[in-house]
């Protein structure tokens, strides 16, 4: 139900010592939601160094050297854990389905409503948008209403539980930016839905 992208996160930190200020930055390359990680490349006069794991570090000398090493959570929490804190939640897509011809949610996309609206509630005023999506039965027009219909039922329940309307887009695509390709005219349940991407 959720579409999550992997994501590596980057920290510095600067360092000094009294007599000489030094600048040393430390990379470190963090496990995303599903425990895996992106990849990230140090470069600096010449050097170069790939770190491609969860918790692979790497600080960069005043000297412009690199020396490799590996953080471990406890660290990376001690180290950085105010600055984490602070962030946003990470960016989620929501996907729920509806039934033929219809602004109605099928039987499975409304017992996983609860958990989208517990997630909305989980951020401090987020920027979402709703985008309405059908299959490729019927005219153009037909189904240009109807995605954007499903739209707005989507923003109905999201309003319902506070979130401020202004922060919520909506938009119908109708047929044209189908999930599974499909001929005109054919009845597919994945293209029935409506996106949800919460920043």
């Amino acid at each position: 139900m959720t579409a999550r992208t992997t994501v590596c996160v980057v920290l510095a930190l600067l360092a000094c010592s009294c007599a000489t200020p030094v600048r040393e930055e430390t990379v470190v390359v963090l496990p995303g939601p599903d425990g895996k990680s992106g990849t990230v490349v140090v470069q600096r006069e010449g050097a170069r160094q790939v770190l491609d794991a969860p918790y692979a570090a790497n600080v960069v000398r005043g000297d412009g050297s690199l020396q490799g090493s590996r953080a471990s959570e406890q660290q990376v929490a001690a180290s950085f854990g105010t600055t984490l804190a602070a962030l946003p939640a990470r960016p989620t897509t929501f996907l729920l389905y509806f039934i033929t011809a219809k602004d109605e949610l099928t039987s499975e996309s409304t017992a996983a409503l609860d958990k989208v609206l517990a997630d909305m509630r989980a951020r401090p005023v987020p920027d979402i948008a709703v985008t309405g999506h059908t299959d490729t039965v019927g005219t153009s027009e037909y189904n240009d209403r109807l995605s954007m219909q499903r739209a707005e039922r989507v923003k109905g329940f999201l309003t319902g539980i506070g979130i401020p309307s202004d922060r919520i887009q909506t938009a119908g695509r109708g047929k044209r930016e189908l999930l599974v390709p499909t001929a005109d005219n054919i009845d597919e349940p994945r293209n029935r839905r409506v996106e949800i991407n919460v920043r």
